[in-house]
């Protein structure tokens, strides 16, 4: 590092720690302050906070609700850095390229903006510019924000959520979306998976003039979905919107795996009666196995069962240390205890999903990156359904889709497919029985095995476990006095009665006590 970056990282860390002082972060951070401080040190950590506001598995659930305040209009980048961007990414003046290109964008972020364009060969497009030197910036910026937490102390938000690691995750998502060629190729791929929908479009790409930093795309013109006087002016259906809205979103989640993880309404227009999804910079991804087990956790909350959820968390979680599974458990319960005996239609897939966070981020479980983009891109949906047609449940909607995807239309094939893998894990488990158990049996007998148990059980069944206990118990002494007595009734001791000797004679009236007291307790609890 040369003296004039030294100088510019020292005067930066100390506008930084000048900001932390200033909100008097020694006192801890609310989710509040937090948005203020990060909208005070500018752009770069505006863009965070954005990020970061979907990771609720990492942040508290209301550090992310206020972080989804984060303005996203900041100042925008002169033209002439606009041009130097464009000169930069084509190797030649950009009237080479663009017959003309507006001054002034249409809207300006954190890592770049969007100006209205035309292409010498007459299309109207618009044109993605990444702000110069941005990545040098944030880099940096990550760099001393590392530095700073070290300064937080511990009754901050620094005892609840490692701050190093919710670093090290949002640098590798904001390089991602520096990445213009990864937007590029998420624009292709969606318009592959939604290309059958006929209420679906999005933006036509133009590849040939995108590069890392500039993405040149189609003007998208029509209506913001949030524009609902003059969607209703145009003889728009607000009701049919939201509802073909919410069902492509579904199948974009649970057939596609492939969706988008920010669908704010500046992110879905209306154009010629089509649904156009724009900006394709982050996007969500599931794979097979997580649909599966998504499905299953709604299945296990509709049928009130723990250890089906109990499964679905095990197996889509990252562990951070040993899991108390009983304490996991009885958060499960509480979880099911708020939706009590839910029909399947009538679930909110958002909420599950957040609940089942909650709980996994209690009992320290990571969740899949995608289900936690997932869970931020179902909220953004309400938020732009209760304002669009508040009428519509989006419950019942992804619930039909879900129902007839997953129980009642699933694919024959690939059911028996599954159906006869299992079966043959389960034979093939099977033959290994005979082998382990004598392993186990001779394990036992050199003294080389333990057994663990943790074991929770009901009052009612710890009750009838100890009665059973007490009659075994009793049931070997009488048996023991019988032998014995027997034993003694061979001799010739003495005192004798009814010509046995005394002893014998007692130990078995002894046994016939006991053995009428277990045959008459028996006889009581049947009652």
């Amino acid at each position: 590092m040369n003296g004039q970056s030294s100088e510019k990282y020292g005067k930066r860390l100390k506008e930084i720690t000048s900001v932390l002082h200033k909100h008097e972060i020694s006192r801890g951070v609310t989710p509040e302050k937090l948005r203020l401080i990060l909208e005070e040190l500018g752009p770069t950590y505006i863009k965070l906070g954005q990020i970061a506001s979907m990771h609720s598995d990492i942040l508290p659930k209301k550090y992310c609700d206020e972080l989804m305040r984060l303005r996203s209009e900041v100042a925008p980048m002169p033209f002439e850095k606009v041009q130097e961007v464009l000169e930069e990414a084509y190797g030649c003046p950009y009237t080479e390229v663009f017959e003309q290109i507006e001054p002034i964008p249409q809207g300006s972020a954190s890592i770049a903006q969007v100006h209205r364009a035309v292409l010498k060969t007459g299309e109207k497009v618009v044109v993605k510019v990444q702000r110069k030197g941005i990545y040098d910036i944030m880099s940096r910026d990550i760099g001393l924000l590392h530095k700073a937490v070290r300064l937080l102390p511990p009754i901050s938000m620094k005892g609840l959520v490692d701050l190093d690691m919710v670093l090290d995750e949002l640098w590798t998502v904001t390089q991602e979306e520096m990445n213009f060629l990864i937007e590029a190729a998420n624009m292709e791929e969606f318009s592959r998976k939604n290309d059958d929908i006929a209420f679906v479009g999005t933006p036509a790409l133009f590849k040939e003039y995108t590069t890392t930093h500039v993405l040149v795309m189609e003007y998208i013109d029509g209506f913001g979905i949030h524009e609902k006087e003059r969607l209703l002016e145009e003889g728009y259906d607000l009701k049919e919107i939201g509802t073909k809205l919410v069902d492509n979103y579904i199948k974009q989640v649970m057939d596609d795996g492939f969706f988008h993880a920010d669908p704010h309404p500046g992110n879905v227009r209306i154009r010629d009666g089509k649904i156009i999804w724009i900006d394709m910079g982050m996007m969500g991804r599931l794979t097979e196995r997580d649909k599966d087990l998504i499905a299953e956790a709604v299945k296990g909350v509709a049928a009130n069962d723990v250890a089906l959820i109990l499964e679905v968390v095990m197996a889509l979680g990252e562990f951070q240390g040993r899991p108390d599974q009983s304490e996991l458990y009885r958060d499960i319960g509480d979880l099911l205890s708020k939706y009590g005996t839910t029909d399947m239609g009538n679930i909110d897939l958002a909420d599950v999903i957040q609940d089942l966070m909650e709980v996994m981020k209690k009992n320290k479980i990571r969740m899949p990156h995608g289900l936690t983009m997932l869970a931020r891109g179902l909220t953004h949906m309400e938020g732009v359904l209760a304002d669009l047609a508040p009428e519509i449940n989006m419950v019942d909607i992804a619930a039909a889709r879900m129902a007839g995807n997953f129980y009642l239309g699933k694919d024959f094939k690939k059911s028996l497919k599954k159906n006869a893998r299992s079966m043959y894990r389960s034979l093939h488990k099977a033959l290994d029985i005979p082998a382990l158990t004598a392993d186990i049996l001779h394990g036992f007998l050199k003294g080389q095995n333990r057994i663990n148990l943790d074991l929770h059980a009901a009052d009612d069944l710890n009750e009838m476990l100890s009665r059973i206990v007490k009659r075994l118990v009793m049931g070997f002494l009488a048996m023991a006095l019988l032998i014995s007595s027997s034993i003694i009734c061979t001799t010739d001791m003495k005192p004798k009665i009814w010509g046995i000797p005394a002893l014998g004679a007692f130990g078995y009236i002894l046994a016939l006590g006991m053995a009428l007291f277990i045959f008459l307790s028996h006889i009581h609890i049947k009652k």
